[in-house]
């Protein structure tokens, strides 16, 4: 029992520790990716995002925020995850290969102002990096979230989101957190309201 209680204990700290670690260092990156977000809905374009694995399910949590609601009622915000249609990733990596999954979808749907948001724990995950490069060929605008690993996404994310971590939970928690306070920037910056709280 006490080897678990340290085991919460030490979980939880790790996390609140690399958490205020990870607002000093993107504090500014924040409301430059909510303000790039905040620009591209008011001409009506759109937000492309995407990852694999836990970030996949992030790109998908973070993409219903913006389409439903996040803290205060407002109107839907054109956002989708490219994670969620089995047939179009698994027909793209049978025909082709999986480094494809993401830049194919950019490639068919993307146009020129749209974002294109993407995950990687690990900063090397092919088929994001893939992605955002192509976004950046169409004339998309493009945001990087990533773990410490972050020197191959710094070539094709205009705005770089970094945890300072090699421990993959601990990046998506910190991941999360900071495109739940994306949400709210967009929602405060296009609306002028801030949640009841």
């Amino acid at each position: 029992m006490e080897e678990m209680k340290k085991i919460v204990d030490r979980s939880f700290l790790e996390s609140i520790q690399l958490k205020q670690r990870c607002r000093e260092l993107n504090r500014e990156s924040l409301i430059r990716a909510a303000t790039m977000i905040v620009d591209a809905f008011n001409n009506e374009n759109k937000l492309m995002i995407f990852g694999n694995g836990g970030s996949a399910a992030d790109a998908q949590h973070i993409a219903a925020e913006f389409v439903n609601r996040f803290m205060i009622e407002r109107p839907p915000l054109p956002a989708m995850a490219l994670t969620t249609d089995t047939s179009i990733i698994t027909s793209v990596s049978n025909d082709y290969t999986f480094d494809d999954i993401f830049s194919k979808q950019v490639k068919a749907l993307g146009i020129e102002g749209d974002i294109a948001w993407g995950l990687s724990t690990s900063g090397t995950s092919a088929n994001v990096l893939e992605a955002l490069a192509v976004a950046r060929n169409r004339g998309m605008r493009t945001i990087g979230m990533t773990g410490s690993d972050s020197a191959k996404m710094t070539d094709v994310a205009q705005v770089l989101l970094t945890v300072e971590a090699k421990d993959t939970p601990r990046i998506q928690e910190c991941h999360i957190t900071m495109a739940h306070v994306i949400c709210e920037l967009v929602d405060y910056q296009l609306f002028q309201r801030l949640s009841s709280r």
